[in-house]
């Protein structure tokens, strides 16, 4: 999930568009993209145009309204089907938010026939609250198999007014990612805005993959290729790997558990980290 992108739910154009796109994953809004007064008409619209965004190996989700919005269970009930991934939950505070969720898919699995647990949950952590809570909302469901950071929303929780350089999210990105890891699901960056300012959406990338993001939420289809290549291997990347591990199984072949790989020692983590890297690598080819 190196590359999620939102497509509003309410414009029919905008969902032919991204029929033809590849992001890894393809969110289809009913939150934020889409105004009040649209909110049944996007639900709708979504409803019936979910068969045919259906192209694996692409996954398919919905972002719905939030639970305090009184919208969440209509809008499951509407889109949960053959071929729909998963299902982004906005706003989640608390273990008790995905109980409820995870019942009312549940429900809707059961009603359309369906495996149950076969969709999925990510659920967006955007308040002081939901951060301190993160590794219990993240074990709270076997559904959650991410969770992703909404900086404005925490920035308005918080009372913070966002720098162009993030400064100020470094900690709470941080801490989701430690509690995603713990729980054994993925950490999730938010959108960058400027969807014309590459160079601004790749450092934000780099600055969030180095603190143990798997991916990020994207709002424009030109940004799909460049969060792509941040969040995979790069070429050197996998060759020093290649590289480490080599060096690394040679050593222990001889009974050393250390090997020197241009001139650094390599041991056990080290070793293993590239493994990982190795592993994701040809995940991707």
């Amino acid at each position: 999930m190196r590359s999620l992108l939102f497509v509003p739910g309410n414009q029919p154009s905008k969902l032919e568009k991204a029929k033809g796109l590849s992001p890894d994953v393809l969110v289809l809004d009913l939150e934020d993209s889409v105004p009040p007064a649209e909110k049944e008409k996007g639900r709708a619209v979504v409803q019936e145009w979910l068969p045919a965004m259906v192209a694996p190996p692409r996954r398919l989700f919905v972002r719905v309204n939030p639970l305090s919005s009184g919208l969440t269970e209509a809008d499951i009930a509407a889109i949960v089907g053959p071929g729909l991934d998963g299902i982004s939950l906005p706003k989640v505070n608390s273990p008790a938010d995905i109980a409820k969720a995870d019942g009312l898919i549940a429900s809707a699995e059961r009603a359309r026939g369906l495996a149950p647990g076969g969709v999925k949950l990510i659920p967006w952590i955007e308040t002081a609250r939901s951060i301190l809570h993160a590794e219990e909302i993240a074990r709270a469901s076997a559904r959650v198999i991410g969770m992703a950071f909404g900086a404005d929303d925490f920035a308005l929780d918080m009372g913070i007014v966002r720098s162009e350089d993030g400064r100020e999210l470094l900690l709470p990105r941080g801490l989701l990612a430690i509690a995603a890891r713990a729980a054994g699901v993925a950490a999730l960056d938010g959108v960058y805005a400027n969807f014309k300012h590459e160079d601004g959406l790749l450092g934000e990338a780099r600055i969030a993959r180095q603190r143990g993001f798997a991916g990020k939420f994207l709002i424009h289809p030109a940004q799909v290729k460049p969060a792509n290549r941040i969040f995979a291997p790069s070429a050197q990347e996998v060759e020093r790997a290649g590289k480490i591990v080599a060096a690394f199984d040679e050593a222990v072949a001889k009974g050393v558990a250390v090997a020197v790989v241009d001139g650094e020692m390599v041991d056990t983590p080290v070793a293993e980290q590239a493994r990982k890297l190795l592993e994701l690598a040809e995940s991707l080819e």
